[in-house]
């Protein structure tokens, strides 16, 4: 299995290197979101978890701010990357180690995002747990540990790791006013925005992957470009028809 998903550039931390541990967590948070959460809510009320979600939202907020800025300063300050063609960088250049760790904490936020689908269950909000909200915790988890495995850290990812971060900004300032007061969610204008937000991010990064694929003499690997473009392209569509049904709808009905 090495031989077949060898790793590119080994850390000894935690959800690198072996599969086992992010398989795991990814089956796990399936069974229970899926089987077993709602079948222990059925005989239950649902829980408030208002100052856990206060917590819980507040602490994205400053953790995806954290990670913006950083890539921000990397990628535009220090100017580290070429943007036509974002290679990882060599492992003796000056800023490899904050190119590690920051795409590092963005993988790992990325398995902190789980438990957004768990506090729906918790609180019986079991209409939130979508296909398209399923499939988007599950790919980009499961995305970011295989082609940190296999290609490194940083590089072509980061420009996905801004985009990604700064929305999470906006989406976690919304939940977290919405989670503290169920009449500040129906006042709050700008909802509709933060799912406009999400289809912008995937219109930049598959344009972005695009532009780098065009490029003659670029070697970012192919896979990488080609799973951007795929996955942003399906989640437009899905985010797309989710804004539809939800906002569109709703305003003609």
């Amino acid at each position: 299995m090495y031989e077949l998903f060898p790793v590119a550039d080994p850390l000894p931390w935690p959800y690198t290197g072996i599969l086992w541990p992010i398989a795991t967590t990814l089956a796990a948070y399936l069974v229970f979101v899926l089987k077993l959460g709602p079948m222990w809510m059925a005989i239950r009320e649902p829980f408030k978890l208002r100052g856990v979600l206060k917590v819980y939202n507040i602490s994205q907020i400053a953790f995806n701010t954290m990670l913006l800025i950083g890539m921000i300063h990397m990628v535009f300050w220090h100017k580290i990357y070429d943007f036509s063609c974002m290679r990882i960088l060599p492992f003796d250049h000056e800023m490899k180690d904050s190119e590690r760790i920051i795409s590092y904490l963005y993988y790992i936020n990325k398995i902190f995002d789980l438990l957004d689908t768990v506090f729906f269950v918790l609180r019986k909000s079991f209409k939130q747990v979508t296909n398209l909200h399923l499939i988007h915790h599950v790919y980009m988890a499961g995305a970011a540990y295989f082609f940190q495995r296999l290609y490194g850290y940083g590089g072509h990812f980061a420009w996905m790791e801004i985009l990604n971060t700064l929305t999470h900004v906006v989406m976690y300032t919304y939940y977290y006013l919405a989670s503290q007061n169920p009449n500040v969610k129906q006042s709050i204008w700008w909802k509709q925005y933060v799912t406009i937000i999400q289809m912008v991010q995937f219109i930049l990064m598959f344009g972005h992957s695009l532009w780098t694929f065009l490029q003659p003499d670029c070697d970012v690997p192919l896979p990488m470009m080609m799973v951007v473009m795929v996955m942003s392209g399906l989640m437009f569509v899905m985010f797309g028809n989710f804004y539809r049904t939800t906002y569109l709808k709703k305003k003609n009905t």
